[in-house]
């Protein structure tokens, strides 16, 4: 076993914190900066950067805490800690402060941005958390099942289930179900739900798709239990509520053609659609057809809802090449919400939206160097972002939630 002692001086995004060992990066996860720790070194192939495992603490950081959960903690060996609480190890505002530092480099790093906007933005907690220790917030588990059907997460970056006792983050109702009480031969994997109108669901391998109700306020939203919801209890709230204060009304038009670009089942299209008194023109894009199938009846009474199956790149790539200048002068007045995956829009997307001249974008992002790079194309397009806000969805984890706005620069003159 190749073993180093370690000084972490930096957080990476991603959850693993960095050091140098002559002049060589090391990436090490379970650690924050302050730590100085023994690790294993478990990837040497690459000359200028190195992978490690920390498996005893020399000094600790004055930040780091006794980790929420037994099944992830250090004192395990490292192929066998529970992954889904990489920051678990970390006084809880102290990870808000290392997510702000990744957001902010991010955006100067990657996306070129400088400014009051950036300098003021901080990773903000969701009301009621940090009574609660971060715990207790997921409303969405996914568990898999080992040889023996006994289940658990994966060890980080592996396929190694552990199986574990307890799931601190899981809502109460998750927590308590009993799911880990019961085995599962010839299964992969199991989700368990928390629905806030349909109580908890068991989702096993592929099972037939069956309908549920999440609310947000006293609004009813329809949905598959296959379907992608926010994972936090209280996300769906935070996110209609950040889009309502991202969007500029005075660029907001109702008859434009206004786009909610992977809309999943249309929650933030509805919040995008509840800010003008008049129904909103609004195309719902999404290529989970089983999710789009929704998102008429949820968008009922304040949008007029066209559902587009497919891909968002090739829909836009489809306006760009029949673009006439009456159909671009319509564009210039539209309001489009974007909330990629994870690796971001892309340039395809963004270099579309551009071309067609949309007036504002407000770009729902989890993870800040895929916002930075998109943010980078857009305003090199001839766009300034206007608003910036970022919110701690994911408790004790590397995961964060960033909305931003971007106006064409001559539409702001």
């Amino acid at each position: 076993m190749n073993t180093i002692q370690l000084e972490i001086t930096a957080m990476a995004h991603g959850g693993s914190g960095i050091g140098r060992l002559d002049g060589r990066v090391v990436f090490c996860p379970g650690t924050l900066p302050g730590d100085v720790v023994i690790a294993e070194i478990t990837d040497d192939s690459k000359k200028s950067m190195w992978r490690a495992q920390a498996i005893s603490i020399v000094q600790p950081s004055p930040h780091r805490v006794a980790h929420i959960w037994p099944e992830a903690d250090m004192s395990r060996p490292w192929a066998f800690r529970a992954g889904g609480a990489d920051y678990g190890h970390i006084e809880l505002s102290h990870q808000r402060r290392l997510k702000t530092e990744i957001l902010k480099d991010s955006l100067a790093r990657f996306g070129g941005l400088s400014g009051a906007l950036i300098e003021g933005v901080s990773v903000a907690g969701v009301p009621g958390d940090d009574e609660r220790g971060g715990l207790g917030w997921r409303t969405r588990v996914t568990l898999h099942a080992n040889d023996d059907g006994v289940l658990g997460p994966y060890a980080e970056r592996s396929h190694t289930v552990v199986p574990v006792t307890t799931l601190p983050l899981a809502s109460e109702a998750l927590a308590t179900s009993g799911v880990l009480n019961s085995t599962y031969a010839g299964v992969e994997s199991v989700k368990v739900l928390d629905t806030a109108g349909s109580g908890v669901r068991l989702v096993i391998d592929n099972q037939k798709p069956a309908d549920i109700i999440e609310r947000v306020g006293s609004q009813d939203f329809h949905l598959s239990d296959h379907s992608f919801w926010q994972v936090h209890e209280q996300a769906s709230t935070i996110l209609s509520e950040a889009l309502s204060r991202a969007v500029d009304l005075d660029h907001l038009t109702p008859d434009a053609p206004n786009a909610d670009l992977y809309s999943g089942v249309g929650l933030l299209g509805y919040a995008l659609a509840s800010l003008t008194p008049e129904a909103l023109r609004l195309s719902a894009v999404e290529s989970d057809e089983n999710a789009l199938g929704y998102v008429s009846g949820n968008l009922a009474g304040v949008a007029n809802v066209t559902p587009v199956a497919g891909r968002v790149d090739h829909w836009l790539r489809g306006h760009v090449r029949d673009v006439t200048a009456q159909s671009k002068a319509s564009w210039a007045l539209a309001t489009v919400v974007l909330d990629p995956p994870r690796s971001g829009a892309k340039a395809d997307v963004i270099h579309a939206l551009a071309a067609l001249g949309v007036r504002q974008i407000v770009y729902v992002a989890c993870d800040p160097v895929a916002l930075s790079r998109d943010a980078a194309l857009l305003v090199a397009a001839g766009y300034d972002m206007t608003f910036l806000e970022a919110w701690d969805l994911f408790p004790h984890t590397h995961h964060m939630e960033t909305v931003a706005t971007f106006v064409r620069r001559d539409a702001r003159s």
